[in-house]
């Protein structure tokens, strides 16, 4: 049976990796890469569960629909 990787040890095994690959180059602004690397996959996912209501997703994600709308709009995710 394959092991199923929980969400955080994914992440950590992704920054690991991220800093192995850096090879002592020290990292920038890792904060907001990290936050915009997970948003934009977390926004399509739910979007696609909520079955594109706006109003569910944002209830689900525990967002104003209005704060949902324009992280929508930074993703490129509305037309």
């Amino acid at each position: 049976m394959k092991k199923t990787n929980t969400l955080d040890e994914c992440i950590r095994d992704s920054l690991e990796a991220y800093f192995r690959d850096l090879d002592g180059t020290e990292p920038a602004n890792l904060h907001d890469m990290l936050l915009k690397a997970v948003e934009r996959p977390l926004l399509e996912v739910v979007m696609a569960q909520a079955q594109y209501n706006q109003s569910r997703a944002a209830q689900w994600l525990g967002l104003n629909r209005n704060t949902l709308r324009k992280k929508l709009l930074d993703h490129g995710l509305l037309d």
